[in-house]
């Protein structure tokens, strides 16, 4: 059988009141209603018309920009997923308003407690949105609910930093109680007591889709897809933001784009080992595509922590166009990315940039793809994302040769967005379709442990997360013992030994000998 698969991505019509409650017209395809609602400038959602009554609206797409003149992707595929038998999907959670829906653009993040943790946007115990935890067999507790002054809408999760809290941003919200379009940036424990660090005013940024990243010198590095100085070149009459901020709350813009350099930034950086920020923008950049966000098609990027801002690259439709995901580093050294649109089919790419930037598109998707969660590297040294319009888990080699794992039928969700990769070796993600829900993918791959932090000095305090950790006989970085303190089975303290060297981090248990996940980088 054959559904009717409507991907809308409002990026350009995105209503200033009240997001969410605007409605459209309702189109019926084939036997199923399927509705859709304008969510943000980088959302795309379709559900069931009995869960939440919306519309639609009709229009074209330029394939190789992705410009959509009124928003419609139809897309068509066959019912049946696409899964071989080594491989187990499972649907974890399904979320209800009194939980929270629409997780949004969010990549779980797991605790010291071994449980993952992320946000979902709205509903909840006190309407804006919710902070929730679930445990690998599914079992999901809500530990907060965003109440407009304290943030709502919180689209990009949290990231798990090295105090053992989360730190995250909202959409919109704070002291304000929800004026549109301004955003904090907020910490919040994993019992759910939260504090707010920053209150977003526009002329420092405004409306944070992207998540955290805790960098070397401990402060806490973003973006904001709007705000900084005005610019009638970007959409919403501005280009975005780079900030720092410490854990304490003290706030620094570090760069406003200006739309020759890049607009609007729908996800965060990450800090390679070269200590250097890297990261990709929306829109912007040298080469025009029929995008109105600053353009142009999008730009690749670094920056130093104080230093002076470079482009790496302008996409320029042919090799992609729009990106919403971040960049990864590979163990190569090199970094690895997505955009959503362009490349030779118009359904999107997979990109490697070396740090000397020579550019090379790996995979451009034929069909069904849009991929626009940041890729992340697994334990196997393969790259793993997936795409929104096909509904598809992929995995594709360092050299570009790509698989489909899994196909999301109509009751696994639809929209998948990043994944991560927890210590017991399955990947977990989300889905924004209907009211959203929470996956696990079993491949095969075996446990592991990792960092909280992947680099540290000697005598740093670090946090090792695994699973069955209780018993564990010893831990070293690169063969150098260090001393350690088992807190849970899914959490041990150390710290770095005197005489390391960058390597991987080892823990030996009775079960077996478990490696980190990537390199510890031990600095001077």
């Amino acid at each position: 059988s054959i559904w009717v698969g409507l991907q809308f991505l409002a990026y350009h019509i995105r209503t200033d009141v009240c997001r969410k409650k605007e409605t459209m017209q309702i189109l019926t395809p084939v036997s199923h209603t399927l509705i859709v609602s304008p969510h943000g400038p980088k959302e795309g959602r379709w559900y069931n018309q009995s869960a939440a009554p919306r519309g639609s609206q009709e229009g074209n797409m330029d394939k190789r920009t992705g410009w959509m003149t009124a928003g419609i992707v139809l897309l068509f595929r066959a019912a049946t997923p696409a899964a071989s038998t080594a491989q187990t999907f499972t649907a974890l959670v399904r979320f209800t308003p009194a939980e929270g829906i629409f997780p949004g653009y969010v990549e779980l993040s797991q605790g010291t407690d071994g449980n993952l943790y992320g946000t979902t946007s709205e509903n909840g115990p006190k309407r804006y949105g919710s902070f929730f935890g679930v445990t690998p067999g599914g079992a999901l507790t809500v530990r907060y609910g965003f109440d407009g002054s304290h943030g709502r809408a919180p689209f990009a999760g949290v990231i798990l930093a090295r105090d053992g809290n989360f730190y995250g941003t909202t959409e919109e919200g704070g002291a304000n109680n929800g004026a549109p379009h301004r955003g904090t940036i907020f910490k919040i424990t994993p019992g759910g007591a939260l504090t707010i660090l920053h209150t977003f005013d526009t002329t420092d940024g405004t409306i944070p889709y992207a998540p955290l990243v805790q960098a070397m010198d401990g402060e806490l590095y973003g973006t904001t897809a709007y705000g900084g100085p005005p610019n009638n070149g970007c959409f919403r009459g501005s280009c975005g933001t780079i900030f720092k901020i410490t854990p304490g709350g003290n706030f620094t813009m570090l760069h406003a784009f200006g739309g020759g350099d890049g607009a609007n930034p729908y996800t965060g950086l990450i800090q390679a080992a070269d200590g250097e920020f890297y990261g990709t923008t929306y829109g912007g950049g040298a080469n025009a595509c029929a995008q109105i966000n600053g353009g142009g098609c999008g730009t690749v990027f670094k920056i130093p922590s104080g230093g002076a801002f470079t482009v790496l690259h302008n996409f320029d439709g042919t090799d992609g166009s729009g990106s919403f995901a971040g960049l990864v580093q590979g163990t190569d050294g090199n970094f690895y990315g997505t955009t959503a649109f362009g490349g030779a089919y118009g359904y999107g790419t997979v990109f490697k940039i070396t740090p000397e930037r020579s550019f090379t598109t790996l995979y451009s998707f034929p069909s069904n793809g849009g991929p626009m969660g940041t890729l992340i590297q697994a334990t196997d040294g393969n790259f793993y994302g997936t795409t929104a319009y096909g509904g598809t888990i992929f995995s594709i080699t360092p050299d570009g040769a790509l698989t489909t794992l899994y196909t999301l039928g109509y009751y696994d969700g639809a929209s998948p967005y990043g994944l991560v990769q927890a210590t017991d070796g399955n990947f977990y993600g989300i889905t924004d379709e209907g009211y959203g829900t929470v996956f696990k993918l079993s491949t095969g791959l075996g446990p592991f442990v990792k960092t909280v932090s992947t680099s540290g000095k000697v005598g740093d305090a670090i946090i090792i997360l695994g699973t069955s950790l209780t018993s564990a006989t010893g831990v070293t970085f690169n063969g150098i013992a260090a001393d350690f303190t088992v807190g849970s089975a899914s959490e041990i303290s150390t710290t770095v030994p005197a005489g390391a060297t960058t390597g991987k981090v080892q823990v030996t248990t009775p079960g077996g000998t478990l490696l980190s996940n990537v390199a510890f980088h031990v600095r001077q």
